[in-house]
């Protein structure tokens, strides 16, 4: 009776430690894509002041958006500040739309290496934002789901947020906006 006893609770330790360990894991890939996207947020806030300076001479009427992407890159982003990151992509996008009214600029070979810059950096963040929700929906799993949410419960692990589209992003784009003229 004892060996079976033993041999249970040899079993339950060793079901215990594999579902800890795996908790641990899918825990630090999240940080690790985390860190990446990061990364990522870090270079294209590191752009804004070479754009900044390419755009500045073309658009003295647009200073509250050159101030706000300022303002923005200044505060930087502190871990998990899903919502500056929102804020500087919306911003972005503003002086990319009120660009198109200057074709000089647009011409330009430097605006244009910043520009090429600034997609690729977009689509990486892009690429990082699904990894990243794809590991937290993993993670978040683990932590619901029986027999690992006991664990997770036990040792406190907690879900994890998504990046997640603003409402306004969610939004049809009022296409007739951007075709007035300045």
């Amino acid at each position: 009776m004892n060996m079976f006893l033993v041999g249970g609770v040899a079993v339950f330790l060793i079901l215990l430690l594999g579902a800890y360990n795996g908790l641990v894991g899918k825990r630090n890939q999240v940080d690790n894509i985390f860190a990446t996207v990061d990364a990522l947020l870090k270079k294209r806030f590191d752009l804004v002041p070479n754009l900044i300076a390419s755009v500045q001479q073309y658009m003295k009427h647009e200073a509250q958006t050159l101030t706000d992407i300022t303002r923005l890159r200044s505060t930087g982003l502190p871990d998990a500040d899903i919502a500056a990151s929102n804020q500087l992509d919306r911003t972005l996008r503003s002086i990319r739309i009120n660009m198109e009214a200057y074709p000089q600029l647009r011409a330009s070979e430097n605006f244009q290496n910043l520009d090429r810059s600034l997609n690729e950096i977009e689509e990486q963040l892009s690429a990082g934002r699904r990894a990243f929700n794809a590991a937290v929906t993993d993670y978040n799993n683990s932590c619901d789901m029986f027999p690992t949410n006991i664990v997770a419960g036990l040792f406190g692990f907690k879900r994890r947020a998504l990046f997640e589209v603003t409402a306004a992003e969610r939004a049809n784009p009022d296409v007739k906006s951007l075709f007035k003229t300045p």
